[in-house]
């Protein structure tokens, strides 16, 4: 059993303690948060013990040894970098940094530390996503030709809806991008082994100017304020993007992210279409997969340990019929986590994302920004 802290006590932390003690494989013996106050009201509600205001403590505490950052996004690098100086295994959420120099260092840090890193790409962890992959790498759809999708929210329709996150100096220079399409992205050069090489975007911020609360909020609390609880602010990050892509092995596809998108409240879709079927794909109803034929009926697959590959059947806890869902994601990649960590053979291949694949999403990110400024294709960078 391992001993483990959460950084962090928003909706993201909170799922990060659920999850850690669902795996039956880590104890969270400490939480830290900026606000003390607020962070013993947190640990008193989950049952935790070891409270603090600063990170340093759990550095300090010999019997951590794992460390998960679910802080704000600004944050990340500088609290990931002394996590492992200091020798913690970690956990960290998406995006690993703000920059990909940031990502880069801290790859290089936990390869020189010898140390077990992963981030939160949790969609991989759906097990329908693993049969999918697992089609594609027996041909199953034949040669792969197009990729295409969404990934749809509608939180920030309202011009009273604020989080930290539409700040760039907070988020980062992308926020659609950054918070969703990397998910996106992440999730189809998983499932299909393929590598995006060229992209070209086209992205929007269809509210300029909201009403920020006076008060901290929330991400997804929904509370409502009188209007004298806002003042207005200049908005500097997108809230859509659309961007084609070409990938190595000379498929093309397109993908959308909007969280302006009324009646999506978390919705993650794709299609991949090969020479003989197609698969489709969606959040909203994970427990299912489409397979789309041409010369014989489509076909939908379910989330059954008896129905699906080895690889998806690894990641299921339930019978067929008793359904899984976002909660369990977390629950499964930190279970390979842990079990990784408690193997102790640290050359053995890693199921689980790890900081290079947040690296690579950064390259993304910034290569879709420099589209989208220059007008033109853009060439991933290595």
């Amino acid at each position: 059993m391992l001993n483990i802290a959460v950084v962090g006590v928003g909706f993201i932390g909170e799922e990060h303690v659920e999850a850690i003690r669902r795996t039956n494989l880590g104890r969270v013996e400490a939480l830290v948060g900026r606000d003390l106050e607020k962070t013993k009201s947190k640990a008193s509600i989950l049952g935790i013990e070891k409270v603090y205001d600063d990170i340093r403590y759990v550095l300090e505490d010999e019997q951590i040894q794992v460390i998960h950052i679910c802080t704000p996004n600004m944050l990340h690098y500088s609290m990931v970098k002394r996590a492992l100086e200091a020798g913690k295994h970690v956990v960290c959420e998406k995006p690993l940094t703000l920059t990909s120099e940031e990502a880069k260092e801290l790859v290089h840090l936990a390869e020189e530390k010898h140390l077990v890193n992963a981030i939160h790409f949790n969609i991989r962890y759906y097990p329908l996503i693993r049969h999918a992959k697992e089609m594609i790498e027996r041909g199953d759809i034949g040669k792969l030709y197009s990729i295409t999708g969404a990934y749809l929210q509608d939180w920030l329709v309202k011009d009273t809806d604020y989080s930290w996150r539409l700040e760039s100096e907070k988020s980062g220079e992308t926020r659609a991008v950054g918070d969703i399409g990397t998910h996106w992205m992440d999730l189809v050069e998983y499932i299909t082994g393929l590598k995006i090489t060229d992209v070209n975007a086209d992205i929007g911020t269809f509210l300029t100017k909201r009403k920020k609360p006076k008060m901290g909020v929330e991400t997804w609390s929904g509370k409502i304020l009188k209007n004298d609880d806002y003042e207005i602010v200049d908005i500097d990050t997108e809230d859509y993007a659309s961007v084609l892509l070409h990938f190595d092995g000379g498929q093309k596809g397109v993908f959308t992210v909007n969280q302006m998108a009324c009646g999506h409240k978390n919705q993650v879709t794709f299609e991949i279409n090969g020479s003989a079927g197609s698969i489709l794909w969606n959040s909203e109803k994970p427990n299912e997969l489409v397979v789309g034929r041409r010369d014989t009926g489509n076909e939908i697959i379910i989330r059954d340990p008896s129905l699906v590959y080895p690889g998806a059947r690894s990641i299921i806890t339930l019978p067929g019929g008793h359904n899984e869902g976002f909660a369990d994601t977390s629950k499964q990649l930190f279970r390979e986590v842990y079990q990784y960590i408690l193997d102790g053979d640290y050359s053995k291949e890693k199921t689980f994302p790890v900081f290079a694949d947040g690296y690579r999403e950064s390259l993304l990110c910034e290569a879709i920004m420099k589209s989208q400024k220059k007008g033109q294709w853009e060439e991933i960078q290595s």
